[in-house]
């Protein structure tokens, strides 16, 4: 028996006047000796020592009940002639003091052993689930109701050409998906889809609850794989190519779908993949506006009226330009061909630092060459510097020492060759200090004296900045405020300069392709350079 258990005779309890166990230990001893010397201790201590040696369980509320008495009992006299009414049993709610004392073997079945427990672990609904939270038993209920009407005359299952319909509605995805969601499903290439196969990879897959950019982007990436690459995009085009009656006039001529494939994928990677790895997230998925362009594309015959990605106009645009560069047509242009551009309207030193892959390396594989796909990244930027990719590629241009500001002096370096082209043309120079004033009101930028890409990314102005610097035409243009131009805005303003320039292009170059048809002239052998 533990010593320690002496404090249940202890005297604060007993309201003891004039005794201290802490001044006086000896009376604790005494205390403890004058118990252990009970019969009915003794034959405690022997009944708990004959149970344990039997494994008997120990009834821990007799054996307490059994102490209680002999404790009671046999209390010394000076205890009960103390002249202090005597305390509550403890097994009943005695003193609240009772709650100060440790717990031991003697105080289990107090009522205060509740206050002592912890609280009871309180269960916690699940909120994070890997895969998307699970669908609402409802649009469960009616997604399993659709596919069985739908697979209740195709016993066997579905065929690809049959399971459009199951993308259509069931999926509510673009029907230029389904080739590619019937082989994610059927992943043994028998052919055939049937409708357990389908509940398992839609509904029990998970597919079902998550948001539609979600579905596209698993429905796109390869097994295992995180982000989605340019091949991972070329079965929707090739489907989008052969279904689309927007473009039924190029199943003739691979060669052109092959490049509308490219440029469309291009686009998408230059408008979404913001990070530049040539890789798309989920997440940049979600940020940009492709989800949105390939539901309109399914929806809309004519191909050109969605400007975004996927307009056929905007890939002849792109197209012809690199081909009136491409003199020898290896499909490769250098520094000489690209400053033909826009009428040799570049600096040469602005060319220099795209030829130097400052803004982005290239994939051309030949030095020295820039490739379509570099082209196609390019031509873009050009013809439209209000947005983000766009000032984020002129930006690592002009910044000549990589430090994250734009400089008067690296500004300065860039106007030099459009001060000393001005001065060729006898139009009247502008001289630097007060293009840097006129900068600066401009762009307003948060620090004095230098220009964050933030800062131009704040402005609605900041595609003047890069025109003022390098591209002395659209200079010229500002500073005579073209009304042709202004005119233009204003009847569309949801346009962007990109679409505004396309525009414009199409029907030059479809003129120019006319005039060419009409001189029994085929377009490809003429060199269009020299309208520029």
């Amino acid at each position: 028996m533990d010593i320690d258990d002496v404090h249940i005779l202890d005297p604060e309890l007993l309201q003891l006047p004039g005794l201290s166990v802490k001044s006086n230990p000896h009376i604790a001893e005494e205390l403890f000796s004058h118990w252990l010397s009970l019969p009915e201790t003794s034959r405690l201590v022997k009944s708990l020592i004959d149970d344990t040696k039997s494994s008997t369980p120990v009834s821990i509320s007799k054996n307490c009940a059994n102490l209680n008495i002999a404790c009671g009992s046999a209390l010394p006299s000076v205890f009960l002639n103390s002249g202090t009414p005597p305390l509550s049993p403890r097994g009943s709610s005695g003193s609240p003091r009772f709650s100060r004392q440790k717990s031991s073997p003697f105080s289990l079945q107090s009522p205060l052993r509740s206050l002592r427990e912890p609280p009871k672990p309180q269960l916690i609904p699940q909120f994070y689930f890997q895969h998307g939270p699970p669908p609402a038993k409802e649009l469960k209920e009616q997604c399993i109701t659709m596919v069985d009407h739908l697979f209740s005359n195709y016993i066997d299952g579905l065929r690809t050409d049959e399971f459009k319909t199951v993308t259509k509605e069931v999926c509510k995805l673009p029907s230029f998906l389904s080739s590619l969601l019937f082989r994610k499903i059927d992943v043994n290439s028998t052919g055939i889809v049937t409708r357990d196969a389908f509940i398992k990879y839609w509904v029990d897959g998970h597919m079902l609850a998550m948001d539609v950019a979600s579905q596209i982007y698993n429905i796109l990436r390869q097994p295992g794989c995180k982000y989605l690459r340019q091949v991972d995009f070329k079965p929707v085009l090739d489907e989008l190519l052969e279904t689309h009656p927007g473009l039924e006039f190029l199943r003739n001529t691979p060669e052109f779908q092959e490049r509308y494939a490219e440029t469309v994928i291009y686009r998408i990677f230059y408008d979404i993949n913001r990070s530049g790895t040539g890789c798309i997230t989920l997440r940049e998925l979600k940020r940009g506006n492709l989800i949105a362009a390939m539901q309109q594309v399914d929806e809309e015959d004519d191909i050109n009226k969605v400007i975004r990605y996927f307009s056929y106009e905007h890939f002849y645009v792109i197209y012809c330009r690199f081909w009136e560069l491409d003199g020898d047509h290896d499909f490769l242009i250098d520094k000489e061909n690209l400053l033909k551009y826009g009428n040799h309207a570049l600096t040469y030193r602005i060319v220099d630092r795209i030829f130097s892959q400052v803004p982005r390396k290239f994939t051309s594989k030949v030095e020295g060459k820039m490739s379509y796909e570099d082209f196609a990244y390019f031509i873009l930027a050009e013809e439209d510097k209000s947005s983000e990719p766009s000032l984020e590629y002129w930006f690592k241009c002009i910044d000549l020492d990589a430090d994250g500001v734009m400089s008067p002096n690296e500004m300065q370096f860039f106007y030099e060759e459009q001060l000393h082209r001005m001065e060729c043309i006898t139009q009247e120079p502008v001289l630097f200090e007060d293009i840097l004033c006129q900068i600066f009101d401009m762009i307003k930028p948060e620090k004095e004296n230098c220009i964050t890409l933030q800062d131009l990314k704040a402005s609605k102005l900041s595609r003047n900045v890069f025109n003022i610097l390098f591209n002395l035409n659209k200079f010229m243009a500002f500073e005579t405020r073209d009304p042709f131009l202004i005119r233009q805005e204003r009847e569309n303003p949801t346009l962007t300069e990109w679409d505004r320039f396309a525009q414009r292009e199409y029907v030059r170059l479809s003129m120019e392709e006319d005039e060419v048809s009409n001189g029994s002239a085929d377009v490809w052998d003429e060199p269009l350079e020299s309208s520029f």
